[in-house]
């Protein structure tokens, strides 16, 4: 490609495509409008701002000539690839469908575990507080006989004292063993709620992780259209030059073809009135030799007149003379 209008008249065949579209593959075009773009017409005239806008629209015209195949060719890729994405994502559902079957017997064992562990736990809290009651029953039972024997030889003031310590004594235990099973019941709960946190952590941190995929994607794709549009802004702008490069150079051929014309013309009218002048310069020539040739003539008649030759017998000799039909005589003009 050794003009730059040969972008703008290029036509990129689909089995060159592969080639051409790779990374770098297309540099020996963007060298070539570099180029072009390193000229510099003087902006403070007409023709200059001309020249500028005939540039920008070659580069336009470079840049179509460019993208529009490499726009199929890029089409063509994302259809050919469709299929296998349609059939993976197919796949990975399945997967996730077979992984996830799998996990729910797992997830389902250790939700009844779970729950067997509190039923345990609250038993065994349950069969402790009934231990500690039955330890205190007993303590009071005994205390409750020895007060007895001793209330037995004591008067009604132990009596009632002793009445007073069983209430006590009851009470204690009720509120014992409500404490207990409050306890228990808060120890499970807290471990419930432990095990909640620790689960929304886990779901949280895993959103976090996806979601920072996700951005970090959604970056990467904004950076692709950034460049792939910046890419088509300068083809465009490449396609645009091209196509002004080439209209100026049409009206260049133009004016050219017109000026040879008139150049043309011009020599054919200066070649018409040479001719003519020479056509006439010979004429005026023949006419200045016919005269001088009639002087010569007819002073050569009057001589011979004047030796005693009539005059029509001195022009016949003078034509035979002219004629070359007299030997060894002739005339200087």
């Amino acid at each position: 490609m050794t003009e730059t209008t040969d972008l703008a008249l290029l036509e990129i065949k689909p089995e060159q495509a592969p080639a051409l579209y790779v990374q770098c593959g297309l540099d020996p075009y963007l060298a070539i409008i570099r180029e072009m773009a390193k000229e510099v017409p003087d902006v403070t005239t007409k023709k200059g701002r001309d020249r500028i806008g005939s540039l920008a629209q070659a580069i336009s015209r470079s840049k179509t000539a460019i993208e529009k195949p490499g726009r199929a060719y890029l089409k063509h890729l994302k259809e050919s690839v469709k299929p296998a994405e349609l059939e993976l994502k197919r796949f990975v559902d399945e997967c996730n469908a077979i992984r996830d079957s799998v996990l729910k017997v797992r997830e389902e064992w250790d939700a009844e575990q779970q729950r067997l562990a509190e039923i345990e736990a609250l038993n065994n809290a349950h069969a402790e507080a009934l231990e500690m009651n039955e330890a205190f029953d007993k303590a009071a039972a005994e205390k409750f006989e020895s007060d007895h024997e001793i209330a037995l030889l004591m008067n009604d003031k132990f009596d009632r004292d002793r009445t007073e310590a069983a209430r006590l004594a009851e009470q204690q235990r009720i509120e014992l063993e409500q404490r207990i099973a409050r306890e228990a019941e808060e120890r499970v709960k807290r471990e419930a709620e432990e095990k909640a946190n620790r689960d929304r952590e886990e779901v949280e941190r895993r959103e976090r992780e996806l979601q920072a995929v996700a951005e970090k994607e959604r970056q990467e794709r904004i950076a692709a259209e950034q460049r792939a549009e910046q890419q088509r802004i300068e083809a465009q702008q490449l396609a645009e030059r091209q196509a002004r490069y080439a209209r100026e150079k049409a009206e260049r051929d133009k004016q050219e073809a017109i000026e040879t014309e008139r150049r043309k013309a011009a020599q054919a009218e200066q070649a018409r009135l040479a001719e003519e002048k020479r056509v006439k310069d010979e004429a005026e020539h023949r006419a200045r030799d016919m005269k001088h040739l009639r002087t010569i003539k007819q002073a050569a008649v009057s001589a011979l007149v004047d030796s005693g030759l009539t005059a029509d017998c001195a022009t016949a000799c003078i034509t035979a003379i002219a004629k070359g039909q007299v030997p060894a005589v002739t005339i200087n003009y």
